[in-house]
């Protein structure tokens, strides 16, 4: 029966081959290849044998290839060259060639203040895909995990081990409130909030049962009453410009766009509160060129959003 040469050749002597067909020299194909000439000379040895042909011999000048070898070179080129352009290639990443829907979850805190400077970041540099942005729900660690959003962001939050998650920038703690508010200070403290109700973002997955204004109130001892909750940031919106509850936040929100409501900053022991806000993905995207790219993206529109609202 016929040998089967493909089948039985170790395939990292095909590498050796090619670059000794381009040198005929040992010394220069060591060097290419970051090994000594004595692991060359046992690479050649292997080829000879396993094609039955002495494939170089030496000539004054370094080596010379035989038929077979010259042949055997020429046939196997395009296919070396072919493989090595598409591992090169899957190691690069163009946004610009990007052409398949991505689903990003958002907590609401993070997608009333960034989904349209966001969305017009992601079709800038990638504007043959699709992207869906939705709001972060109770389901949306699972539906990471299925791979059925790809990208999620929230504040820190447990989650199981398939799903990996990494900082995208450290927020200041801010209250949002009606200009007429009784509260003129620009720098304030828990205690200047005691006896107001609090108007409650829930971010679902993070402070469904609690709210983290409340729990700081009742740290500093200080009186609290939660006036209302929701996850639409727009009810809370409409019920603060009407009433003197108060509605923690941080300083990515966009108080600019809102010319009824006053960002007061708040400091706690003498010093700014800050929260972490963070991408989520499946473990299998952690090292993927395109959640770099986004994670990259993201980060930036929070830092000019920062820098935005900070004029």
């Amino acid at each position: 029966m016929k040998k089967d040469l493909y089948t039985t050749l170790d395939l990292n002597l095909l590498r050796v081959f090619q670059v000794l067909s381009q040198e005929l020299n040992m010394r220069k194909a060591s060097e290419r290849l970051f090994v000594s000439q004595p692991a060359i000379s046992q690479s050649l040895t292997k080829l000879r044998h396993h094609f039955d042909d002495e494939l170089f011999v030496k000539v004054p000048k370094g080596l010379k290839a035989t038929p077979f070898s010259e042949a055997l070179a020429a046939s196997i080129y395009p296919y070396l060259n072919g493989l090595a352009n598409s591992i090169n290639h899957c190691a690069k990443f163009d946004p610009a060639t990007l052409d398949r829907s991505l689903k990003i979850a958002l907590s609401p805190i993070v997608l009333s203040c960034l989904s349209g400077s966001l969305y017009q970041a992601f079709k800038a540099s990638a504007p043959n895909a699709t992207v869906e942005l939705v709001s972060w729900s109770r389901s949306t660690v699972e539906d990471i995990q299925k791979d059925d959003v790809y990208l999620g962001i929230n504040y820190e939050i447990d989650t199981p081990a398939e799903v990996y998650n990494k900082k995208l920038a450290d927020l200041c703690g801010q209250v949002i409130v009606r200009n007429a508010h009784p509260i003129t200070k620009t720098i304030t403290t828990p205690y200047d909030y005691s006896g107001y109700e609090i108007a409650s973002i829930i971010s679902p997955g993070w402070n469904d049962t609690f709210s983290l204004a409340a729990n700081t109130m009742k740290e500093h001892g200080l009186e609290y009453k939660i006036g209302f909750r929701s996850e639409f940031i727009m009810v809370l919106l409409d019920i603060i410009q009407h009433s003197d509850m108060y509605m923690p936040h941080t300083n990515l929100f966009p108080v600019h766009q809102h010319p009824n409501l006053r960002a007061l900053n708040v400091e706690v022991q003498g010093e700014a509160y800050h929260i972490g806000v963070y991408t989520y993905c499946h473990t299998r995207h952690r090292n993927s060129a395109l959640l770099n790219w986004l994670h990259t993206l993201i980060s930036n529109v929070i830092q000019q959003q920062l820098t935005l609202n900070n004029k």
